[in-house]
Parts: C-alpha cells; structure tokens; sequence
C-alpha cells in the first residue's frame, strides 16, 4: 500500500512538473509573437525551436554562431551566440531542436535572440543555448 502511495504522489509530481512546462513553453512562445508583433526589442526570454537553417558564422566585430529556428507558433527566430564568449555548438544540424535564453530584438523577419553567453563584466543577465544536453554559456 505505500509503495503505491509513493508511486501515486511521484506521478502526480511529474504531471504537475510536465504541464507548468508546457505553460511556461506557451506563455515564452506567446511572449515572442506579441513582442514581434509590437516590434519590441530587449525583452528577455526562454524558449526552443527546430533548427531550419545554419548560416555562416559572422566573423565581422565579436564573432557568432548564427541558426534559424522556427518556434511552435510558426515564427522564426535568429539566433546569435557570441562564440568568442562562449563554446561553439558542433554538429548542429537541420531538424535539431534548441532551447533559449537571451535578449530578444525586433526585425521584420521575426527576431533575433542574442546574449545567449555570460557577460564577462556582469553587467547583462547570463543567456545561455542548450542542445543535446549540454548548456552553451
């Protein structure tokens, strides 16, 4: 009887645990799309997406790795992490999800998250990439 207990109470934990995810995945997605919509920029934000598109990396000023993702909602996002601040992901292919935490501003193609890496002054909230179990920061 109190392994079934403890079984119930464990199940019940990983429901409740599982659906604030997926509202907190819904509200971040939801906050992305009322931001692109309200052309707002500076907004901090957690999220992930399936990778549609690798760029060339911008090597121009600080250097970064640039993907493209497309959110649940439909909306795109370009993601640009500072590689001369933080690891580089290898191997990221077409199809692969990527999960999110950066500074989101406005362009007419659906925005871009950047900030994705420590801020070596601490000045900015740390962002971060996750991918295949690994953070990227």
């Amino acid at each position: 009887m109190l392994i079934n207990k403890i079984t119930i109470s464990f199940f019940v934990l990983c429901l409740t645990v599982l659906s604030s995810y997926s509202i907190f995945a819904e509200d971040s997605e939801s906050a992305l799309y009322q931001a692109y919509e309200n052309h707002q920029s500076g907004l901090q934000i957690q999220g992930g997406g399936i990778v549609i598109e690798i760029l060339p990396d911008d090597n121009e000023g600080s250097r970064h790795q640039r993907f493209i993702l497309r959110l649940a909602t439909g909306q795109t996002l370009l993601i640009a992490h500072n590689i001369d601040l933080a690891q580089k992901i290898d191997n990221l292919k077409l199809g692969d999800t990527v999960e999110f935490y950066g500074e989101y501003e406005w362009n007419s193609e659906g925005g871009v998250v950047h900030w994705t890496h420590h801020d070596p002054q601490g000045g900015h909230l740390a962002g971060w990439l996750k991918y295949n179990g690994q953070t990227y920061q």
